[in-house]
């Protein structure tokens, strides 16, 4: 995570820099005396993470918060216990830190902020699962092989194997419909039958209860028909 210090005391500063510095996660992309320095800085960089002291001179750490559009995640480092209850009246303040500050509690500090929702409501974490959601790896001969997810245009049940099939060539597993179904993105793939999946953009034509992807005709059962005219941007 990128993030950035906005304190007026040099001492602080220090220590949180200190602090940053030995973890992993954190990236320190900028460290400010002042408020206009920290806001010029957020109007030309991305930054995940702001930590924040309250008490700064003629600008305070909530003036700051509703100067920004948009702002990151936040938290609070102060030396003032009486703000906590208004703290957290700011959806993007995920904790308070007093001063002086100890390693354990500025750990679990970063802990949430990895937890937190990022401006697009994703998680951390979820954001990880998207981002490597492009593709996926069979085992086929003792080999992994990688399939790239949007290759993918029908998935077909065969007994104890399934036939995945690519744009370049077909694949034959030993899985289950379901387990393939858990690793392809729910807004693009479909379960049409009992024994397809089907990647939806990769229809050219829909007649009664079948789809045509290439030159395969694929049925379509009559309890996820709906879902599939849903799926459709019709005009």
């Amino acid at each position: 995570m990128n993030c950035i210090i906005l304190d007026d005391e040099e001492m602080a500063r220090v220590i949180l820099e200190q602090m940053i510095s030995n973890h992993l996660n954190l990236k320190l992309v900028g460290s400010f005396s002042n408020a206009m320095q920290a806001i010029k800085f957020l109007n030309q960089n991305q930054v995940d993470l702001i930590f924040l002291d309250i008490h700064m001179p003629d600008f305070t750490g909530f003036d700051f918060i509703q100067t920004i559009k948009n702002p990151p995640n936040v938290i609070l480092v102060t030396s003032d216990k009486n703000f906590a209850i208004e703290a957290f009246e700011y959806k993007c303040i995920v904790d308070y830190l007093v001063k002086p500050i100890d390693v354990p509690r500025f750990d679990k500090a970063i802990v949430k902020a990895e937890l937190a929702p990022k401006k697009d409501g994703s998680s951390n974490e979820n954001k990880e699962k998207e981002d490597t959601v492009n593709e996926f790896y069979v085992n086929i001969d003792r080999r992994l092989i990688k399939i790239e997810i949007a290759s993918v245009s029908i998935v077909e049940a065969k007994g104890d194997y399934i036939l995945i099939k690519t744009d370049a060539k077909n694949y034959t597993v030993h899985s289950t419909l379901k387990k393939i179904e858990e690793k392809l993105p729910k807004d693009q793939f479909l379960k049409v039958h009992r024994s397809y999946i089907i990647n939806t953009r990769k229809i050219i034509d829909i007649e009664d209860n079948s789809v045509l992807i290439g030159k395969e005709v694929i049925p379509v059962s009559r309890s996820n028909r709906q879902e599939l005219i849903k799926r459709l941007n019709l005009l």
